[in-house]
């Protein structure tokens, strides 16, 4: 995810996630950001598209969104907390201001922001 979030660089970086309804994530698909910008993100629906048919297939489901914020902290800003589909899915903020970027993970239900925890592990 930071990785992909770097490369796009000056703009925000952006992918899906792929995993379980308990929301353990099997895998990350990147996305060009369609928006191009350094201040929202898009998801490509290609992108979008082939890992729904890919996360069926395989029993999985999309469970969430990461994307970068290039010149603020890991925190969903009021354009991110309008723009989250899913109640259930879960929001991964990287924020790139200081190394090694801040990686956090959020619910958003009904317009409320909810921090969750993320354990990473290999």
């Amino acid at each position: 995810m930071v990785a992909t979030c770097i490369r796009a660089l000056p703009n925000e970086g952006c992918g899906l996630l792929l995993g379980t309804a308990e929301g353990l994530v099997h895998e990350v698909v990147a996305s060009a950001n369609v928006a191009d910008s350094a201040k929202v993100y898009e998801i490509d629906p290609t992108v979008l598209l082939r890992a729904t048919r890919r996360a069926d297939a395989e029993g999985l489901e999309v469970i969430g969104v990461f994307h970068s914020h290039t010149h603020s902290a890991a925190h969903p800003s009021p354009t991110d907390v309008r723009q989250a589909p899913d109640p259930s899915w879960h929001y991964v903020l990287i924020s790139l201001v200081d190394t090694p970027a801040d990686v956090r993970s959020y619910r958003v239900i009904d317009g409320e922001v909810a921090s969750e925890v993320l354990d990473v592990t290999d």
